[in-house]
């Protein structure tokens, strides 16, 4: 086929998918998508399909390496892989997998190895193995990185992370870097929990940010090149329509598993919170539909933890006591044994704080079972940002005290956040 041709057949290909794409969003008779009270009154498209309405925007003419997963995909449900494969006006000539890998399958911590995507036959380079940063041979012959990954707007999660370290390779040897946007599925209005310490600075937290930080990717792009001076020729292809008040179940947008132990939007609400028992002997309930919803091992006297956390009164939250068995857990915790465990259930989102909720939690379970709970003390500092946590709960510390200092560090984060908000 002459090259004019294939041009002309690709661009209808694209106005084809690009119909479907507005079709599936709005749904067959335009309704408006109602949850929790709110209204998406607009369509939300997320950064992959803004850029195919632009053409191809801030990679145009250009050569690219692609971070993402399986959760990189346009509103009709096809791959941002192909997307940019088969676009006519940039060349996709490397793809790099985070934590995960490529389709979003591995265990949290599994090495992810290097290989060749099956279907464009690119090089898949693992930011994820002996490297987290793209090297100067993974970045041969890239003119631009561009990241398209769901993140779950919360401090511990590494996708952004991943982002923040092959921006500053592009920044370093100055290639462009763009962010494909997605919303935040917990919303951009409410931030929570500690500021992390940098001296406890990992791949779960790599600069001082809140456990739940509030913003999309773009805007926390926006804010590490800023604050921290990379000095990115940094683009974001913003989401359109997605105000910050919206969760993810307010979009319209088909949610994928982030990750194995991210099934549903319940889970990313408690996870912000809930993570953090990862950095203790209780299960988080890996290996059970409802992971990060709730917590528990056979010694825990979940139903005194219950009656213990309904006397405190935290606001948007009850507590069920439940058993769960864990099925191959990705942590290894319990597999197959019954487990004492307590559920969280939300009842309001917006006065729900996971963070002070887990925290509240911690000091429960060590009241009641100091012998049994123990600490897994360099996992869960690096979780917590600090060992002030840890310590504090392990000194017999209360709420007040434990979170004093929350307030001033979250303070002090929003005034830094609000100049580099992308969405209203």
């Amino acid at each position: 086929m002459a090259p004019h041709v294939s041009r002309i057949v690709a661009f209808v290909q694209y106005g084809t998918a690009l119909l479907a794409a507005t079709l599936t969003a709005c749904g067959a008779g335009g309704a408006q998508v109602q949850t929790d009270g709110a209204a998406a009154d607009s369509i939300v498209r997320v950064g992959i399909d803004v850029l195919r309405l632009q053409g191809a925007g801030p990679l145009a003419g250009r050569r690219v390496g692609l971070i993402t997963n399986h959760t990189g995909r346009t509103a009709d449900g096809r791959s941002t892989i192909d997307v940019l494969h088969e676009h006519p006006d940039l060349e996709l000539v490397a793809l790099f997998a985070p934590e995960h890998g490529i389709r979003g399958v591995a265990e949290a911590g599994e090495t992810i190895a290097s290989g060749r995507d099956a279907r464009t036959g690119l090089p898949i380079h693992s930011l994820y193995g002996e490297t987290r940063t793209p090297t100067a041979g993974m970045l041969e012959g890239v003119d631009a990185l561009a990241f398209d990954i769901q993140d779950i707007g919360t401090r511990y999660y590494t996708y952004v992370w991943t982002m923040a370290l092959a921006m500053r390779a592009a920044a370093e040897s100055g290639r462009r870097f763009v962010v494909l946007d997605r919303p935040n599925p917990l919303g951009g209005v409410h931030v929570q929990g500690n500021v992390l310490d940098s001296a406890y600075a990992t791949f779960v937290g790599l600069y001082p940010v809140p456990m739940r930080h509030g913003l999309t990717a773009g805007e926390l792009a926006h804010l590490l090149n800023d604050i921290y001076g990379y000095g990115a020729d940094l683009h974001v292809v913003k989401a359109s329509g997605w105000r910050r008040e919206q969760w993810f179940d307010a979009t319209g947008l088909p949610w994928d598993a982030p990750s194995p132990s991210m099934p549903d939007l319940e889970s990313a609400t408690h996870y912000p919170g809930t993570c953090l028992f990862e950095g203790t002997n209780l299960s988080v309930g890996r290996g059970t539909p409802q992971a990060f919803q709730q917590f528990g091992a056979p010694w825990l006297d979940a139903e005194n933890v219950v009656q213990r956390l309904d006397e405190m009164s935290l606001p948007g939250v009850r507590f069920e006591a439940v058993r769960f068995t864990p099925a191959s857990p990705g942590d290894g915790k319990f597999p197959g044994e019954a487990v004492h465990g307590v559920r969280l259930r939300v009842t309001d989102r917006a006065t729900y704080d996971p963070t002070r909720t887990a925290t509240a939690a911690l000091t429960v379970i060590r009241a009641l079972q100091p012998e049994q709970l123990t600490f897994l003390e360099r996992h869960f500092d690096r979780l917590a940002g600090t060992d002030r946590l840890r310590l504090g709960i392990l000194a017999g510390a209360g709420m007040e005290s434990l979170t004093a200092e929350w307030t001033q560090q979250l303070a002090a984060f929003e005034r830094t956040r609000s100049t580099h908000l992308l969405y209203h």
